[in-house]
């Protein structure tokens, strides 16, 4: 596996992808470090969350995850 070089905060991802923020941070929930998800820590606690190359490529299956089960959800007969 190549080195991690560079990563991408929560924010450019949205902003790369079209998707709302608060959204992508709830979806997020579902990856792991190894998922490719980093919490970069500034001052005191706070973190941001970013993402390798490879977790945005996992986050963008978790979108599409995502959509297909709301879409079945609202296919389904009342």
């Amino acid at each position: 596996m190549a080195a991690i070089t560079r990563v991408f905060t929560l924010a450019r991802v949205a902003e790369m992808l079209g998707e709302d923020q608060d959204w992508l941070e709830d979806i997020s929930d579902e990856l792991e470090p190894e998922d490719g998800l980093i919490a970069v820590y500034g001052t005191g606690e706070e973190y941001t969350v970013a993402f390798t190359e490879f977790g945005i490529e996992n986050l963008k299956q978790a979108i599409r995850n995502h959509r297909t089960d709301a879409s079945r959800i609202n296919a389904e007969p009342q």
